[in-house]
């Protein structure tokens, strides 16, 4: 049965029991953390904010290491082809490691078989947000105002294949109502336009959403996670609507080369735990957003198959494309 956010994306940070030879294994070298997205986007600063209590704990420098391009593949492939010796690791997301292998056919690897997962590390929910102008206050409300309209909102995306135009399309497959895409280069354009009512749904990254819901500028009507989001108490979730398959997460988690030996992902996975287990971590990553979120290297594996899975489901039956 695929793993619910409850279970992957809640799983305890402290008082997890260290696997046997966990302490075993120790980098000779600096560790390569490859973000395979720009600096300063929530990926790239969950990855900087964890690194410095990884180095401590491991003895050796944790360099973030940045390589963007065709929508992360090209910082995924570099550790797919790194040594598995443990010292290249990658921050992973769903994006790159479930659904782009449904979106690009010209991908050289897969990541279910080419890398070895060591552990979550991060989880943020969407939220469903509409211009003031739509006259919905609840998403009951909405619901029945787009099937009694089809074709006649439209909602706004960070482009085709972002986790904003997926956690759409699910919701908007999951609901069976007929909103149209309207792709924009990057989210924060695409928040932007909902903002202004060019278009009038977006289902955003809370973090990036929360703003412009406090300062009533758009009405939040449901969030996409498994429980209600501190910051938006009242807001229910897809659940507590009447659609508990629209539920869905962004999330990150480190990876390692296909091969790396069981010691050293044990060693890993360990030292990842213990940084995310830090007070001061779990601020740092609130601040951006995110939650953090752990697991064991098979739970990975588990729900790493169970978002391919219904990924590759979404992109089919929403005919979604890169072009």
């Amino acid at each position: 049965m695929p793993l619910s956010r409850r279970a992957a994306l809640a799983l305890p940070v402290l008082g997890l029991p260290l696997a046997a030879g966990a302490q075993g294994w120790a980098p000779t070298r600096p560790i390569r953390f490859v973000v395979p997205f720009a600096p300063g986007g929530a990926t790239d600063i969950v990855a900087r904010v964890l690194a410095e209590p990884m180095a401590e704990r491991l003895g050796q420098p944790v360099a973030v290491e940045n390589r963007t391009g065709a929508g992360g593949n090209v910082g995924v492939e570099n550790v797919v082809r790194s040594a598995p010796d443990g010292h290249s690791i990658l921050m992973g997301t769903t994006g790159t490691l479930t659904i782009n292998p449904h979106l690009y056919s010209n991908m050289t690897f897969n990541p279910l078989t080419d890398l070895s997962p060591v552990g979550l590390a991060f989880g943020t929910d969407h939220v469903l947000i509409v211009h003031p102008s739509v006259p919905a206050q609840t998403a009951q409300e909405f619901l029945a105002l787009v099937r009694a309209r089809p074709g006649q909102l439209s909602y706004g995306s960070g482009g085709n294949g972002t986790s904003t135009h997926t956690v759409a399309e699910l919701f908007r497959l999951v609901a069976q109502v007929d909103i149209q895409h309207v792709p924009y280069r990057g989210s924060a354009p695409a928040l932007n336009d909902t903002v202004a009512g060019t278009v009038q749904v977006m289902l955003d990254q809370i973090a990036s959403a929360l703003p412009m819901i406090q300062a009533g500028r758009v009405r939040a009507l449901a969030v996409t996670g498994a429980r209600r989001h501190p910051a938006l108490p009242q807001v229910p979730t897809v659940a507590e609507i009447g659609l508990p398959a629209a539920e869905a997460s962004s999330w990150g988690a480190v990876m390692a080369p296909a091969g790396t030996p069981a010691p050293v992902i044990e060693r890993l996975n360990a030292v990842l735990r213990e940084a995310l287990g830090l007070q001061s971590v779990k601020d740092r990553l609130a601040q951006v957003g995110a939650e953090a979120v752990t697991s064991t290297p098979q739970e990975l594996a588990a729900y790493l198959r169970a978002e391919t899975e219904k990924w590759g489901r979404v992109v089919r039956e929403a005919r979604i494309t890169l072009n």
